[in-house]
């Protein structure tokens, strides 16, 4: 089957075209990226009157630095539970909206609502609901005899900023659920209970291998958000707190540029931190895709 091709009359045209697109990836990505790179071997007085270029001295001080090393653990632990947890809860809703016809729209309405919301309301509307004076969660908690206090309690700190990243991009995953399960086709799911297997079974068996492309996308996009767009979440719940037990990688570019002025370090750091998410896709798509059936 051949597909037609668009021919236009003017040879600038389809330059011009993509012009826009092209100038908003260089001013926005690849400008930023090279200043960034430039500036991560670069070293500032304190007052910012002299520059010197020290090769990979920011490099080689960030890695002797223990709390970057920490930092390197919560991010850790921080993307892994965000992932699971958003894409686990987002599949079973979806599973759940299936089942429910009639109302799932109202139900599918529902659901995608949270991602409408900005990260830092989101994370001032838990930081309310946690909060160890006034939230009715933390309340709730210490009814039950848990003594909840994410101010000074670096677990409850990173269990709340987890929720908070959970639930923001829920809504996100369950749309994508939503719309691989509705292509499944009926007639493999019914051959499947005909020949007698159960609910369980047949989901993971005939539905779970025919979604598997959306859910390695969803993987792919999750680990992203959690280490890149969850900046907002933590600076205006725990602010990196307490004692920099919630300082993920991202959050401390932010601390060591703006709040610390080391802009050789912290360039430093968005470098590493892109090589990171970069090899982390790359690894996906080299070893995780070959289990995914298209």
């Amino acid at each position: 089957m051949q597909t037609k091709r668009t021919v236009f009359p003017n040879k600038l045209l389809p330059y011009l075209l993509i012009a826009p697109q092209i100038f908003v990836t260089v001013v926005f990505f690849l400008w930023p990226a090279a200043t960034a790179f430039w500036q991560s071997f670069l070293r500032q007085d304190a007052f910012g009157f002299k520059t010197s270029f020290v090769w990979f001295e920011n490099y080689r001080r960030l890695f002797a630095d223990p709390i970057y090393i920490n930092a390197f653990g919560h991010t850790l632990i921080f993307a892994i539970l965000v992932t699971v947890l958003s894409t686990s809860i987002a599949l079973l809703l979806a599973a759940a909206a299936m089942r429910v016809l009639r109302t799932s729209r109202i139900y599918s309405t529902l659901l995608i609502w949270p991602y409408a919301v900005a990260p830092a309301i989101a994370g001032i509307l838990w930081w309310f609901m946690f909060n160890p004076s006034i939230g009715i969660v933390a309340y709730m908690l210490r009814a039950m005899g848990i003594n909840w206090n994410h101010l000074i309690n670096p677990d409850d700190a990173m269990v709340l900023i987890v929720i908070a990243a959970t639930w923001k991009q829920i809504s996100y995953n369950f749309l994508f659920f939503l719309a691989a399960l509705q292509s499944v086709p009926r007639s493999l799911q019914e051959a499947g209970a005909i020949d007698g297997a159960g609910p369980m079974k047949r989901f993971w068996t005939i539905v779970f291998p025919l979604i598997s492309p959306t859910t390695f996308y969803l993987i792919v996009i999750n680990i992203v958000y959690a280490m890149f767009d969850t900046f907002g979440i933590i600076h205006a719940t725990t602010q990196g707190g307490p004692a920099r037990a919630t300082e993920i990688l991202v959050y401390k570019v932010y601390f060591d540029g703006f709040i610390g002025l080391n802009l050789g370090s912290s360039a430093a750091q968005s470098v590493i931190l892109m090589v990171i998410v970069i090899a982390l896709t790359a690894v996906q798509f080299r070893f995780i895709e070959r289990r995914v059936q298209y």
